[in-house]
This record gives C-alpha cells, sequence and structure tokens, in this order.
C-alpha cells in the first residue's frame, strides 16, 4: 500500500508538472479549434454557479457541529444541490448541463467510502482528494441514470492556478510553483468552454481537461476499480442530504 500511494504522488507530480502548469495551458491551447476561440453566447441562456475546485483546508473544521467541512461543501453540497435542480434541468434539456469543478488532485486518491475522515490525524490535502475524486464518480453516475433525460454530466479540472483559495491552503506549493501558474482566466478557460459547447460534442460522464477529454485514472495508480463504491457513497450521501427517495 506504501509503494502504492508513492507512486500515486510520484505520477501525479510528474503528470501535473508537464500538463498542469501555465506552460502546460500555453503548450495545450495551441491544439484549440479555430471555430471555439471566438464563441458567440446571443440567444443562449448560460447559469454556472458554485463554478470553484472547492475548499481543502488543513484541519478538519465542522465536525463539532455535523459535517466536516471540507465534505460539505465539496460533496454533500454538490450532490444535494444537483439532485434539487434535477427537475429545473430536466426542464430546460435537452440544452442542460452540470459541469462539477474537480481537481487533479483527486488522481492521488482512489474512491471510499470514509467520506468525513475517520482517521486520527486529519489531512486536509488527501481529504481533498478524496472529495475530488467522488465528484468525477458521482459525473459517471449520473450520466449513466440520467441518460434519458437530456441533461449532460461533465466533470473538468483547472489546472493549477494562482487564487487566493491556493495560497492559503497550500502556501508552500504557491511559494515553489511562483510563476509557474496558470491565471484564474486560464484556470476556467475549460468551464466556460463546456457551458457554451453543444452537446453532441461532448462525452456525458466524462472528465474533461483543457478543452479535451482526460484520463480519469493514471496509469498503475489502482484507483479505477475503487467507482464500483459509488453506489454505497451515494446512499449515504442521500440519506445525510434527507431527501425524497
Amino acid at each position: 500500500m506504501f509503494l502504492l500511494k508513492t507512486w500515486r504522488s510520484t505520477a501525479f507530480g510528474i503528470y501535473g508538472y508537464m500538463n498542469f502548469t501555465k506552460n502546460g495551458f500555453l503548450d495545450h491551447s495551441k491544439k484549440f479549434k479555430p471555430e471555439d476561440m471566438q464563441i458567440q453566447i446571443q440567444g443562449k441562456n448560460c447559469v454556472v454557479t458554485g463554478a470553484n475546485s472547492g475548499i481543502g483546508y488543513a484541519a478538519a473544521e465542522g465536525l463539532a457541529s455535523r459535517f466536516e467541512l471540507n465534505y460539505a461543501v465539496n460533496v454533500l453540497g454538490t450532490y444535494t444541490m444537483t439532485e434539487l435542480m434535477l427537475p429545473l434541468l430536466e426542464k430546460a434539456s435537452p440544452d442542460s448541463k452540470v459541469i462539477t469543478v474537480s481537481s487533479g488532485g483527486m488522481y492521488t486518491s482512489p474512491l471510499t467510502t470514509d467520506l468525513q475522515f475517520s482517521g486520527e490525524k486529519f489531512d486536509g490535502v488527501l481529504q481533498y482528494a478524496r472529495n475530488k475524486r467522488i465528484q468525477v464518480a458521482l459525473t459517471e453516475k449520473w450520466a449513466d441514470k440520467y441518460k434519458n433525460k437530456g441533461i449532460g454530466f461533465y466533470s473538468m479540472h483547472p489546472g493549477w492556478a494562482e487564487t487566493p483559495g491556493v495560497a492559503r491552503s497550500l502556501p508552500s506549493f504557491k511559494e515553489s510553483f511562483s510563476g509557474k501558474l496558470r491565471t484564474s482566466e486560464e484556470g476556467a478557460d475549460t468551464v466556460v468552454w463546456l457551458a457554451l459547447q453543444p452537446k453532441e460534442k461532448l462525452v456525458s460522464g466524462a472528465f474533461y481537461f483543457d478543452r479535451a477529454e482526460a484520463p480519469k485514472h493514471l496509469t498503475l495508480a489502482g484507483t479505477s476499480k475503487s467507482h464500483d463504491l459509488i453506489d454505497s457513497v451515494i446512499d449515504t450521501l442521500h440519506s445525510m442530504a434527507a431527501l425524497d427517495p
């Protein structure tokens, strides 16, 4: 298990440095399609809410109330809001989409049913990675479950962008990658692109990065089979959110 975790971290670091930085964006943007560079929004309705990568506090917050804060925002809140909006999204079909902003950090963790981090020593970075993995698996499940509802479901990640959240949660990371992180605009690029793309050009349930479908698992990271746990995770989420059966 230790070797597997080490491999995930190493592979993530190398893959991330090559792809998630500003240089990665500049390299990938050379492949953007010319017809996508000047997208017209006239006649289109687009509402984007909660379009951020979430939080990654390094200490467990909120446990004294009911839900650990990272989990409450990144997972339970995402699930509850999406499920409650489904009737409205169905009415807006076939143009409606759900775009969940995940993170490349999810590559370092398999899916787990330990939603609120039961370990003795809380690890905010690991909890964040787990939260982001759940978002990707949820997107897969929604796409399959509601494929006949006319709603598109997509997850994506913005790369390593210089934001106040990164500065607060990962100050050493920000310092180490000074001058190499993406701008907020570069990080938001794929969210906007997904929102405005015709659905027939996209794959519902897919994970996107820099305007292209991206892998959900790194080679030999041992995370792909863990998505089999998503039904159990959803049962727990549904109960915690107190949604109707």
